[in-house]
């Protein structure tokens, strides 16, 4: 086609091609204008009454005049085919743009309103869209939309046939392929009902969720299974499946869905009042990540420095309430990656991005450090600090207000006392802290033995240092927890933890730290203490959630634990723990559609996770359960096999997946694994005895015999 001439269009270029025929840029030679020209496919084309469809609604769509349509300017044939000529829009999909990863819920709103309005004028003026996806919506440089194909689904005969049953018709959709939009389409839709406006919002209710979420509401390993899932069951929870999302917006995509029209608002007049009510109510938040910075040192032995340092600014950054810090779970994968701020940015749905370089020589440190907005790419605030090493806290300190500033945020004086309070004054103290911090951060056991070697050679240099005694606590109550339940390692937890308590009263990463090391003493009523004031002190720290989900679990107190594992999803919600958990916990409730929800999630983040960080054994036997539990049981043997070759002889590895394969049936391979793991130490008598995986297991005598062994 390229260089001929169809009517007065000369054809320049393949612009795309897919189920609706091919689309090309092309010159008006009559109006000296570019135009996009698309081309029905041949058996269309030869179709008379898909013919005379096709220019009713060309018609009705071309008298629409809106900012945010593209112009249909004509339609006609020649050569024997039939074209559409419209509005040539420079700029990319919205499929495109979702291909990178869900959008920031800051930026939703410009979208959706602009979209919705759009919609809202075509109704007005008589026009139905019928196939709202993101592969119909174009946005240019500036995030400005354009809406196109207005009226051309009517042309692709999805009528239900004469006798032809909706179940019927469900399956000849998703096994011809039709246009490819099927997953688009509304319950009326698909049953060949007639639909009306209310339908174009059910399309835009997935589109929606699609944005927010980086996938479908409507899923299944087959066509079919997507089809009679918009058919007859639920979505997923927008907020399950994305926790960062705010419950407003979950509320308005939720109304959008509704199985029957009169659920759904009623026009999309309503539904750009609701999104205007929802940028009225202060949804766009402003939220930051704070990516590793790089190191310009040139050793890999700094990497624990730049690593730690990098860290410490998300924990500064994190004392502003007014902002939302993204924890270090969500950014570490990213962690010398390829990727730019604003794509980065785009993935986590950040609004900012904080990053940067940093070098030390000798005793000398310099920093760079950029706040770079997601949407627009440009920087609003940078600086350079060329210090001397004892300066790296006051460094911290100014970062952290120099950025509230940047985004005009008013500290308190509480926020500014505890960025401004110095954790030691011992550089030599800090350094062994960083060094501990980053072997904690390998969760494993030879690596969180170091750590607790390195913190205490910090304590040595500086015994006031809380952080290191909370440090100290955190390693033997994680080995303990994992690998090694000795009354040694509890001894040294509840030492250092009430020390890290003495000495700084105020930290609510102390009062985590404490109240999970005496919740293994089961002095349940005093650590939950403790997790309460963490939380009262730090809302957005998700150990405190975390460990106190795990206490209430331990007790059996399953509906508190669900409430705790939801919370740290939250402030968390890239952990790629808390899902699995959480989907456990529902499981031994017997709620098994909150459940499959949470495992679906817990999948999707382990992956996320795994894509990033391909060695770490914890996400892909946390994962495996979940995928045996959703019925792909070969894909979660295969990850319990991939975390035991990372992990051969590790206790939490074998004790997980001997979850998975109890999960699976395999009832001698989890015995096996359920004893080798205690044999190795593994001792959480009471976590076994609720874990809801082994219930296959439980009945078998060699179970008994096991838990027999355990004090």
């Amino acid at each position: 086609m390229l260089g001929r001439t169809i009517s007065h269009y000369r054809i320049e270029a393949l612009l795309g091609q897919g189920g609706m025929g091919a689309v090309y840029e092309a010159e008006d030679t009559r109006l000296q204008r570019r135009v996009a020209l698309k081309f029905l496919p041949p058996e269309l084309a030869a179709d008379k009454q898909a013919q005379e469809r096709l220019l009713r609604e060309a018609r009705a769509a071309s008298r629409l005049n809106h900012p945010r349509i593209a112009t249909v300017y004509e339609v006609g044939e020649a050569d024997g085919a039939t074209f559409i000529a419209m509005e040539l829009v420079k700029g990319e999909t919205l499929k495109v743009t979702l291909s990178r990863g869900a959008i920031p819920q800051r930026g939703m709103l410009s979208l959706a309103r602009q979209i919705a309005e759009a919609l809202d004028e075509a109704h007005r003026n008589g026009v139905l869209h019928r196939d709202i996806k993101p592969g119909n919506i174009m946005l240019d440089a500036n995030g400005r939309v354009k809406v196109l194909d207005f009226g051309i689904a009517a042309i692709t005969g999805r009528d239900l046939q004469s006798g032809e049953s909706p179940d019927d018709f469900v399956t000849r959709t998703a096994q011809s392929g039709g246009s490819g939009t099927a997953p688009y389409m509304s319950p009326e839709q698909l049953r060949g009902e007639p639909a009306d406006a209310r339908s174009d919002i059910f399309s835009f209710g997935i589109l929606l969720y699609e944005c927010l979420a980086g996938r479908r509401p409507f899923v299944g390993q087959t066509s079919i299974d997507v089809l009679h899932s918009i058919l007859r069951q639920p979505p997923a929870a927008l907020r399950i499946v994305a926790p960062e999302v705010s419950a407003k917006w979950q509320a308005l995509v939720e109304r959008c869905l509704g199985k029957q029209p009169e659920q759904r608002y009623q026009s999309m007049g309503e539904v750009v009042s609701a999104l205007q009510n929802l940028a009225a109510s202060g949804e766009e938040e402003k939220s930051v990540a704070v990516l590793y910075f790089e190191n310009l040192s040139g050793s890999q032995e700094d990497q624990y420095f730049r690593d730690g340092m990098t860290e410490d600014i998300i924990t500064e950054i994190s004392k502003i309430k007014a902002l939302k810090v993204f924890p270090r779970s969500a950014v570490v994968g990213y962690r010398d990656k390829p990727l730019t701020a604003p794509q980065i940015g785009q993935q986590l749905q950040a609004a900012y991005i904080l990053g940067g370089s940093l070098r030390r020589a000798g005793n000398r440190l310099r920093i760079s450090a950029q706040l770079i907005e997601t949407q627009s790419g440009h920087a609003v605030w940078a600086e350079r600090y060329d210090r001397q090493m004892e300066d790296v806290f006051a460094i911290q300190d100014e970062m952290a207000q120099n950025i509230a500033r940047a985004l005009e945020v008013m500290l308190t004086d509480t926020e500014r006392r505890a960025i401004e309070k110095p954790e030691t004054a011992d550089i030599q103290a800090y350094d062994y802290y960083l060094r501990g911090r980053q072997f904690f951060n390998q969760f494993r056991m030879k690596g969180i033995d170091f750590a607790r070697q390195m913190f205490a050679r910090a304590i040595v240099l500086d015994p006031n240092y809380a952080r290191a005694y909370a440090g100290v606590a955190d390693c033997c109550s994680f080995i303990h927890m994992y690998w090694e339940a000795s009354e040694a390692n509890l001894k040294e937890a509840d030492a250092a933890s009430r020390k890290a308590l003495e000495l700084d009263p105020d930290s609510a990463e102390a009062h985590a730290s404490r109240g999970l090391a005496i919740s293994f003493r089961k002095q349940y009523q005093e650590a939950h203490a403790e997790f309460d004031t963490a939380i009262r002190l730090n809302p957005r720290l998700f150990e405190a959630y975390y460990f106190c989900a795990r206490s209430y679990f331990a007790q059996g107190k399953l509906a508190e634990a669900a409430a705790m594992f939801e919370q740290a999803s939250r402030v968390s919600p890239d952990d790629y723990q808390s899902p699995g958990l959480l989907g456990m916990v529902y499981s031994g409730m017997k709620q098994m559609e909150k459940a499959r929800q949470c495992w679906e999630r817990s999948v999707a983040v382990c992956e996320k996770h795994l894509k990033l960080n391909p060695d770490n054994a914890r996400a892909y036997y946390l994962g495996a359960t979940n995928l045996v539990r959703l019925g792909q049981r070969e894909k979660g043997l295969e990850w319990a096999r991939r975390a035991m070759e990372i992990e051969p002889d590790d206790m939490g590895v074998l004790y997980n997946v001997a979850c998975v394969y109890s999960v699976a049936g395999e009832i001698e391979k989890s015995l096996d694994c359920l004893e080798r793991g205690v044999g190795s130490g593994f001792g959480q008598k009471d976590w076994i005895v609720n874990d809801d995986d082994l219930t296959a297991i439980r009945s078998h005598p060699r179970y008994k015999e096991i838990l027999n062994r355990l004090p």
